[in-house]
């Protein structure tokens, strides 16, 4: 995988690889006894207890099919792990939990790219409307192509970016608004989170009238009608229960939603090299299981709103996805700058 964790993760496994060499040798001569070797390397691994954040609440896959596997599997190798899980923004919102991270406060958090660009600016383009095709195209390039960028950012924050989560395709739900192309979202108030790249994604999109509403205020805003409706994958639009108040989903998929899990150099401190490299294999293996656990959930969610009369799902082939790629891409070629619009160029040059 390409990304700021290679070099390192390369000279933990080699590290561990040698030591379990050094016990299979020790072994072979026979005798009960512990070696030496064996004593060292069971020394190394001191209890640790790893406080894991994230946004999502208990009901998102992220959660159940995520940060609880990890803890499961950590803690079942017996090398010294607890693993805490806080959920639902327990620990405070996005950007409050960033210096919490990079101080080793938290020591595991599930971030995207547009909360982490207010400190490192250039990864926000990767949050971009229609920058990857497909998730497919989005773990190619996390495992072939994301080096550069994830590593300025672990130089600029001293936090590395371990692997990306699945967390869904963003679309739109709204109240009463069916939307095939972009001049239907044209005056509509569709809230997006607050951060400068959502901001530029609602505005490449055709949204003229965004709503920027906290996290937390997101119900009571659709429930009110500050906003007609919102963007989200739509296992989270069910977790949060905004269809409670929806009635109609949009699948133009204008974003591969992805949960980076991000880990300071302060957390990789209080790990051996045994923990460390376990913990960053546990998170990769997670993520093939953890895009199915996604997709089963969404497509479960989205049979239930078909079966509902009363609820309206507007299919991809009934949408002019042309007109939404082509809009978003020649605002970005012209939103974007310097850094920005390399790091931009460089994800679209890698779709197929």
């Amino acid at each position: 995988m390409g990304t700021a964790r290679s070099t390192r993760r390369g000279r933990i496994t080699a590290s561990v690889l040698a030591a379990s060499a050094l016990v299979v040798t020790g072994c072979a001569g026979g005798g009960g006894t512990p070696t030496e070797t064996e004593d060292a390397s069971e020394s190394t691994n001191e209890p640790v207890t790893l406080t894991v954040a994230t946004s999502q609440n208990e009901e998102t896959p992220n959660y159940y099919c995520g940060v609880q596997l990890l803890k499961d599997r950590l803690e079942d190798a017996d090398i010294g792990f607890t693993v805490d899980l806080f959920p639902a923004s327990q620990l405070g919102p996005d950007a409050d939990r960033f210096p919490l991270v990079q101080a080793g406060d938290i020591d595991i958090d599930l971030q995207g790219a547009s909360a982490l660009s207010s400190t490192f600016e250039p990864i926000g383009v990767v949050d971009a409307a229609y920058a990857f095709n497909d998730v497919d195209h989005a773990f190619r390039w996390i495992d072939e192509s994301s080096e550069e960028l994830f590593t300025a950012f672990h130089e600029a924050t001293g936090v590395s970016v371990v692997d990306g989560w699945f967390f869904g395709d963003r679309t739109f739900t709204t109240k009463d608004v069916e939307v095939t192309s972009p001049d239907d979202l044209d005056g509509v108030p569709i809230r997006f989170p607050n951060s400068p790249q959502f901001l530029a994604n609602a505005e490449a999109l055709g949204v003229t009238n965004p709503v920027s509403v906290a996290f937390e205020e997101v119900y009571s805003a659709l429930q009110q009608g500050i906003a007609a409706g919102q963007e989200n994958p739509i296992v989270a639009t069910n977790a949060a229960s905004y269809d409670e108040v929806l009635n109609t989903a949009v699948l133009n998929n204008h974003q591969v939603g992805i949960h980076w899990i991000i880990v300071s150099d302060a957390t990789y401190e209080k790990m051996s090299e045994e923990q460390a490299a376990l913990l960053e294999e546990t998170i990769h293996e997670i993520r093939p299981e953890n895009r199915d656990c996604v997709d089963e959930a969404t497509e479960e969610v989205l049979d239930e709103y078909r079966a509902n009369d009363a609820f309206t799902v507007v299919e991809q082939e009934d949408i002019d996805m042309d007109a939404f790629i082509s809009k978003a891409e020649t605002f970005f070629e012209g939103y974007f700058t310097g850094e920005n619009l390399e790091a931009y160029q460089a994800i679209r040059e890698t779709a197929d």
